[in-house]
């Protein structure tokens, strides 16, 4: 009977053992994986284009929120303003040109019409006088009458290339308007740069210059993050992104609006594994092998900016 208990008894310790070590496991891999990270989105650098001039408007600070086509800050555009009248003053120049040469193509018409009757004319007095007999008439008016026709056709091609002249003249006209319009066009895009615009809706993460200062091409004013496409980064351990898989939902939640829940999907997993950013503080925990992860995330109510603490649940795989 004792040696029965002693059975019993190491029995009911090895299931219990067993049981322990079945409930450990279970433990290491559960249903779901709690991840944490930060708020990102993409970011664009804005600067002014071939301007070069003092700020005079910055009407928005960093955290502000800007609709698309807002006037985000303007240079002093009068030098390029001055050029845009310059530009447009030339170009009326060229037209009146344009319409001066058309005038004298039509005037060069004319004549050509007139020396082409003279022509016709002097040919017909000219064929009339030698068909009369020899003895009606003297030798000297036949040769005045055939030089009559030849002065004539002479004057006929000298005004035809006149006229052609005022064609090339009309053509290069229209190509020097062309050039005035295209000139202007130019001073207008110049004179568009001095403001500049919100290319979408976002958050200024940062304002990089400040009223009065002397710009130049390319110098950073604002940083503009798109907020309607945010995304969290986040790391995986080794061990569980075997069980995740592209497209899954995820929930996301801040402690910016406790209570809140977010609808996300994982939409990136890295292919190669990396040591944990060094901004984890222990050193066991930066020597850990891990993947980057990428959940987007729904923000059509602009809640969520970039740089905010977020926490996901994504449901893993068995």
């Amino acid at each position: 009977m004792v040696w029965g208990g002693v059975l019993g008894a190491l029995g009911v310790a090895v299931l219990a053992g067993l049981a322990w070590n079945i409930g450990l496991f279970h433990a290491r891999v559960p249903d779901a994986l709690q991840l944490s990270g930060n708020i990102e989105a993409h970011e664009s650098v804005l600067s002014f284009t071939g301007v070069q001039s003092r700020i005079i408007e910055l009407p928005f600070d960093e955290g502000a929120s800007v609709k698309q086509g807002a006037i985000i800050a303007r240079v002093d555009d009068s030098d390029y303003r001055q050029q845009v009248a310059m530009a447009a003053a030339a170009m009326a120049v060229e037209e009146r040109q344009l319409e001066a040469a058309r005038r004298n193509r039509v005037a060069a018409g004319k004549v050509v019409l007139s020396d082409r009757a003279d022509l016709e004319y002097k040919t017909v007095d000219f064929e009339r006088i030698s068909r009369i007999a020899p003895r009606a008439i003297s030798a000297e008016s036949r040769d005045l009458a055939a030089a009559a026709v030849e002065e004539s056709r002479a004057a006929l091609q000298r005004d035809e290339a006149l006229r052609a002249a005022a064609d090339r003249n009309v053509e290069l006209a229209k190509a020097e308007v062309r050039s005035a319009l295209e000139a202007l066009k130019l001073a207008r895009i110049t004179e568009s740069y001095t403001q500049l615009a919100a290319p979408i809706d976002g958050v200024i993460l940062v304002r990089q210059a400040e009223l009065g200062e002397v710009v130049s091409p390319g110098t950073p004013i604002f940083t503009l993050a798109d907020i309607d496409h945010v995304w969290l980064r986040a790391y995986v351990n080794e061990t569980d992104v075997g069980r995740i898989r592209l497209g899954e939902a995820a929930v996301v939640t801040t402690d910016n609006y406790p209570g809140k829940r977010y609808r996300g999907r994982v939409s990136f997993i890295a292919e190669q594994a990396e040591f944990t950013p060094k901004s984890v503080e222990t050193h066991a925990e930066r020597v850990t092998l891990v993947y980057r992860i990428r959940i987007d995330i729904d923000n059509p109510t602009h809640e969520l900016v970039p740089g905010m603490p977020a926490d996901a649940q994504l449901q893993l795989l068995h």
